[in-house]
């Protein structure tokens, strides 16, 4: 007993460890974008993270799917608050801790069971979903590949998780009914009790073997699934509450002027106004990073935008909402993050290989194409569909400006309007003297 207390506390803290190392990571890749400071309306954003991150909100609005999506997080967060009892257990050699809580304890693990069976269901309906149902939106290109195993790995380990948790109960309670020692008799089992007849014609020691390997693999398949979370889409389990938290509360169609241009164009009509001063370059990764007019790569992104991309769940709804995917153009919003993300996973990666950042040839328009980036007409369907606020407008909108403004790239029809406004003073091709001439026509 002793030496297993001592395994399972070693194991534990090397999860923990491992964790919080990923996730030191994680945070000084997102700290690799420019700062923003996002701190006002405090009310409103608890209000909102209350209703979207925690409420599900925005998952209720295609019913089916989010009552599944809500019976797995509500089941999946509840059940392991039973973690807690089985960390004690593990780490003090005791049965049951929580046995003295009496009838609450077994209105506690009756619901944890029924909870189990039904995250076990949701499950079923999502790879169904994912699997034979063939739906459109979990098989875009972006899709292919590894974005798709991720998904089943996840449903299969939680299902696998919530079987060995009815199947430890089972055991346990046919060891305590034998008056095994160390065994207690506590708790409610609606569901596991009918697996108990699966183990009760075995010997004691077998019994005994199964309940050992189904406690081990339960909390063991937990800290496995709580590392691999900063390596899968999952991690927006966990993201998905500051990520709300800091969204855009302004109109969603509003887009932000760079302070520097409009300083340009406001010295540029009253030559009274100073030109505004370059801004100081920062340094970021061990090199100098210099303003950039639009992003070029996730330096030039706000932190925020990059914890977008963190925090996406790759769900589809934004892309299966994008008018310009729905006409058959190449945009996806969701691949727009995905890119991001892989992007910034890149450049950390590098970083940590050479302990500086240097530069690789590559960008974020080595993923993004022109004709990805030209599809989108910022109508912010996207950001309206996305469960957990995911602005993909706001990198779409700093790529283009960076082609606009530094390389001079843009679409022909765009070309022309631009010309116009700067001869003309209006996006169209004759001067101001002749724009009411239209009414002489009648």
């Amino acid at each position: 007993m002793i030496v297993a207390q001592a395994l399972f506390g070693v194991l534990l803290i090397a999860a923990i460890a491992l964790f919080a190392r990923n996730i030191r990571r994680v945070m000084r890749n997102i700290n690799l974008g420019k700062p923003e400071i996002i701190n006002d309306r405090k009310a409103e954003r608890w209000r909102t993270m209350a209703l979207v991150a925690l409420g599900q909100s925005k998952m209720v609005v295609r019913p089916v799917a989010g009552f599944m999506h809500i019976l797995i997080y509500v089941g999946f967060v509840i059940i392991n608050l039973e973690v807690l009892e089985i960390v004690i257990d593990g780490l003090f050699g005791t049965h049951r801790i929580g046995a003295f809580l009496g009838g609450f304890y077994d209105l506690l693990i009756g619901s944890f069971e029924i909870l189990a069976v039904g995250v076990l269901l949701a499950c079923v309906v999502f790879i169904t979903r994912r699997a034979l149902l063939q739906l459109s939106r979990f098989h875009k290109p972006e899709m292919k590949g590894w974005p798709s195993k991720d998904a089943m790995i996840i449903l299969v380990t939680e299902i696998a998780l919530m079987g060995a948790f009815l199947k430890l109960n089972a055991t346990d309670q046919v060891l305590a009914q034998r008056g095994i020692e160390h065994y207690t008799t506590a708790g409610s089992y609606p569901v596991s009790s009918m697996l108990q007849p699966f183990f009760s014609g075995m010997s004691d020691g077998t019994v005994l073997a199964f309940e050992r390997f189904f406690w081990w693999f339960h909390i063991l398949g937990i800290l496995a699934f709580l590392n691999y979370l900063p390596y899968s889409k999952h991690f927006h389990i966990i993201l998905a509450f500051p990520n709300v938290w800091y969204s855009k509360l302004e109109p969603r169609t509003l887009v932000s002027n760079m302070p520097r241009i409009t300083g340009e164009v406001k010295s540029m009509i009253d030559p009274s106004v100073p030109p505004p001063e370059p801004a100081t370059p920062r340094m970021v990764a061990g090199v100098e990073m210099t303003e950039r007019f639009g992003a070029k790569d996730v330096f030039d992104l706000s932190w925020k935008s990059l914890l977008d991309a963190y925090s996406c769940t790759e769900c589809g709804r934004c892309t299966s909402e994008c008018p310009a995917n729905l006409t058959g153009k190449l945009l996806s919003p969701r691949k727009i993050m995905m890119d991001t993300r892989d992007r910034l996973e890149e450049v950390g990666k590098a970083i940590d290989a050479k302990g500086k950042w240097e530069d690789d040839g590559k960008s974020l328009h080595s993923r993004i194409s022109e004709e990805e980036l030209w599809a989108c007409t910022t109508c912010n369907a996207c950001t309206q569909a996305c469960p957990v606020n995911i602005d993909p407008v706001g990198i779409i909108m700093e790529m283009r400006r960076y082609k606009v403004m530094e390389e001079s790239s843009t679409r022909p029809a765009l070309t022309s309007m631009f010309n116009n406004v700067e001869n003309n003073g209006a996006p169209w091709a004759f001067g101001p003297d002749k724009r009411m001439e239209w009414t002489a026509e009648g």
